[in-house]
């Protein structure tokens, strides 16, 4: 990805060096220079250090010698930034340390009035469409469709700070075997009147009591005329007409509206809704236009793409009754994606189950001629479990999302804001404990690398105390609290150069860091990088607050650490921002 050279510390720096590394040989341009750059695992070697390895190489040199020679060189250099303390060679680096209070006085006020979050990061970027969130309508939306949900926002906010053109889509299920055996139950089974809300989660629980239904009766007399009436009501679905039909057009505007709740809970909007049902037919045309050209072959009456010699095995794209599959429907879209959108890139954010299903629609992507084949890429993660295992919709062991909102909101209106009651109003301790628990989901399901599994434990995502969402909140919270104090005093010039203990300098090594954290996390595909970096921030705050007096601070180191907390908070903010999570200004 084209980034650029955004950051002002590792620019300055790199200009430094060129001019020395040029007097020794090196073919040095302050580009080249720019990457070279890494934090130091301890503050007490430096912020910064620069490995001279590749260095070495090209001017055959020793690279601890090297290091030494080039250190001393620029402790001499009449262009030595005036924020940097010492350049110290330590083995085969070059270590820089700065001078806080000077780098305090140049960064800060960047950060403060927001010019800094500004910063052009990138160059040309190709127009890419991310595609998230692909619940299944008929069922009920539960905490395992947040990550999905979590990882994908946090990623478009990523892409755009970092000056992506983006589409943001979604691509619901709204056809197939789920929605037959939803409607089954139903129409033949169901004994209840449909409540006045909730509509959408009830289905839920009528698939759950429908496929359970099917299970129990496989095997007995009633198995094929249950069959027969599963192929009925998709066949009815296909042709777009029959009760059936109306029925799933009744009930599936239900689900709609349960999935639009969650995404205005949420804060999520997408830019293109794609339907399994828009694609259905069209795809099933396109697989039958190029099996009479004759990349598509018949198999024991089914229909798809040999594979065999690219390790892929047989694609099925047509059933033995004709009807399509995710493979063939994920052809069409890829197809509707490219030419309706003017995309460039398409990101496809699904759970690692479908590694191989993508790698199948990738590959016959390819050899149709499809000139985006190669543009498409599917970003996998792994699964959200209970402490005592896998959820299942079919099996009914699920956390259904709007409990889960309920619950957290309740818990934190009833842990820590109660005793606010009286003081707040009644909107101000609703809308926060929301904002909380968005927080602490938001956070939870971001946090870890998407490769990895994710145990889901409410107490744990809901402290105040630990790596969560809402002690990144509280923390800002608390910079609020102490901001509007001192700010209703009169306050004298804020002398910088008095910003020198060492959870100072921790603090000021850390914010200038965000451009890059944000690029490192939009190029991974992790906003974890962020997160991470974010709760490393709030913890080098709080230890600055505890052992850096603010109000009782003399004149000018009071303002200079009050600008330093301010700076800190106007970070996490705008951190919590990119991963779709509220700051409150009280908690």
């Amino acid at each position: 990805m084209p980034y650029l050279m955004h950051d002002k510390i590792r620019l300055e720096l790199s200009r430094w060096l060129a001019p020395v590394l040029q007097g020794m040989g090196a073919e040095a341009q302050p580009e080249a220079i720019y990457t070279g750059f890494a934090g130091t695992p301890d503050s007490k070697m430096g912020q910064l250090a620069f490995a001279m390895f590749p260095w070495a190489k090209a001017l055959k040199q020793n690279p601890a010698q090297l290091s030494h020679a080039v250190a001393s060189a620029l402790q001499t250099s009449a262009t030595k930034p005036a924020w940097i303390q010492e350049a110290r060679a330590v083995g085969p680096y070059v270590n820089f340390f700065y001078a806080s209070g000077a780098l305090a006085a140049e960064l800060l006020p960047e950060i403060l009035n927001g010019e800094y979050f500004q910063r052009k990061i990138s160059g040309q970027m190709p127009k890419t469409m991310i595609e998230f969130s692909q619940p299944n309508t008929h069922k009920e939306m539960h905490v395992g469709h947040m990550r999905n949900l979590c990882l994908g926002d946090a990623l478009i906010r990523l892409h755009r700070y970092c000056g992506f053109d983006i589409v943001a889509s979604t691509f619901p299920g709204d056809v197939g075997a789920h929605v037959a055996k939803c409607l089954w139950f139903y129409k033949n089974h169901n004994t209840e009147a449909p409540p006045q809300t909730k509509k959408g989660a009830w289905l839920g629980t009528l698939y759950t009591k429908g496929h359970n239904k099917l299970e129990d009766e496989r095997g007995t007399d009633k198995e094929e005329t249950n069959r027969k009436q599963l192929t009925e009501i998709l066949a009815q679905l296909e042709k777009k007409q029959g009760e059936y039909f109306d029925l799933w057009k009744e009930t599936r505007q239900w689900s709609v509206d349960l999935m639009n709740e969650v995404y205005h809970w949420a804060n999520v909007q997408f830019d293109a809704w794609y339907w399994e049902s828009e694609v259905d037919s069209e795809s099933v045309k396109l697989v039958r236009e190029w099996q009479k050209k004759g990349l598509f072959i018949e198999d024991q009456g089914a229909v798809g793409c040999d594979l065999k010699d690219h390790g892929l095995g047989f694609c099925m794209l047509l059933k033995t009754d004709g009807n399509g599959l995710y493979a063939t429907k994920d052809i069409e879209l890829a197809r509707r994606k490219f030419q309706e959108r003017g995309i460039e890139k398409s990101v496809y954010i699904v759970d690692l189950r479908q590694a191989h299903h993508f790698k199948q629609v990738f590959k016959v992507l390819e050899l149709m001629g499809f000139p985006h084949a190669k543009d498409c890429f599917h970003l996998q993660y792994d699964f959200v479990e209970l402490p005592d295992g896998a959820m299942s919709s079919r099996k009914g062991n699920i956390v259904p999302l709007q409990a889960l909102i309920e619950n957290m909101v309740a818990m934190v209106k009833k842990e820590h804001l109660e005793r606010y009651r009286g003081q707040w109003t009644d909107a101000e301790i609703e809308q926060t404990a929301q904002d909380v628990a968005r927080g602490a989901i938001k956070y939870g399901m971001t946090k870890i690398d998407p490769g990895k599994k994710i145990v889901f434990a409410m107490d744990e995502w809901l402290k105040l105390d630990g790596e969560s969402g809402p002690y990144l909140q509280y923390t800002y919270a608390r910079i609020q609290s102490l901001s509007r104090k001192l700010r209703a005093e009169t306050l004298s010039p804020a002398d910088f150069a008095t910003l020198s203990a060492p959870q100072e300098a921790e603090l000021i090594r850390l914010l200038p860091q965000f451009n890059t954290i944000v690029a490192q996390a939009c190029e991974q595909y992790r906003p974890s990088v962020l997160t991470a970096y974010l709760y490393d921030v709030a913890k080098g705050f709080n230890s600055f607050y505890a052992e850096c007096p603010v109000n009782s601070a003399p004149s000018g180191q009071k303002e200079a650490r009050l600008a330093l907390a301010e700076a800190a908070a106007r970070v996490i903010a705008e951190g919590l921002n990119l991963l779709g999570i509220p700051a409150p200004s009280k908690m």
